[in-house]
């Protein structure tokens, strides 16, 4: 009977560590998804995970609520991991957007709830897609699953107090930064040419009202350089899904002390 039954203590934990994961976890933090569906997700995958990990029962007591605490904290920081990798799709839509002219019509984000660039809304529901097609959601489960061979659901310190997650975060960070420039370079060095030629049209042509004409030729030429460079943005996105899993994977690492 205590091997159909699971053990509440450890089985919370686990539900803990995994609801907090989905509360950041690109694609399965959406407010689209209803909160009892994520949870009720949530709850199974936990009770599945529970009989593949060997944990001793576990007394409630002081120590039990500081591991809740721990466990909340472990999935919270890898599902952040994971999306500020991500964020730079959206990072990427900005900058081009900025230059576009479209900074200025944002839509509401589903997975946050806030104001989002609108071609950083677009490329970042197309990286979503491609995330599905990939089966990229699959790996991401299973960074969540394999968390505990980095961190076990019993162990109650996490190894903060080296300065290695932190620096690690800020060049993820950073990286994150680096890569949505690349991403949106093309777009940009080609609108930055177009401003240029309206500069000197402006300059040798008066008459002209350099404003009426430069919106619209900018957004044409944006919507041109973005349909013949879509496949190779496409492709760093792909790499991007590469980055997040090995960005969760040495997250749990350092956060395990290994």
């Amino acid at each position: 009977m205590e091997e159909i039954v699971p053990n509440l203590s450890v089985l919370l934990l686990i539900i803990v560590r995994v609801s907090a994961f989905f509360v950041t976890m690109p694609l399965f933090s959406h407010r689209t998804i209803p909160a009892m569906h994520r949870i009720g997700f949530a709850v199974l995958l936990s009770w599945m995970m529970y009989y593949t990990i060997d944990a001793a029962p576990l007394e409630v007591d002081g120590e039990y609520f500081l591991l809740i605490l721990k466990e909340a904290i472990v999935g919270l920081l890898i599902g952040l991991s994971a999306y500020i990798v991500i964020a730079a799709i959206q990072i990427a839509g900005g900058l081009i957007d900025f230059q576009m002219g479209f900074a200025i019509a944002n839509v509401i984000d589903p997975q946050t709830g806030a104001q989002s660039p609108l071609m950083g809304q677009y490329l970042y529901m197309f990286s979503l897609l491609m995330l599905l097609a990939l089966n990229g959601h699959h790996l991401i489960l299973d960074g969540i699953f394999y968390s505990y061979q980095y961190i076990p659901v019993d162990q109650l310190s996490l190894h903060f107090e080296n300065g290695r997650l932190a620096e690690y975060m800020s060049r993820a960070f950073g990286s994150m930064f680096l890569i949505a420039f690349q991403m949106a370079m093309p777009v940009v060095a080609a609108l930055f040419l177009v401003d240029v030629a309206l500069g000197i049209v402006a300059r040798t042509v008066p008459q002209l009202n350099i404003f009426v004409v430069g919106f619209p030729l900018k957004i044409g030429v944006a919507f041109l350089v973005m349909t013949v460079v879509l496949g190779v943005m496409l492709t760093v996105v792909q790499k991007l899904f590469e980055m997040m899993l090995y960005t969760m994977r040495d997250v749990m690492a350092l956060m395990g002390g290994a």
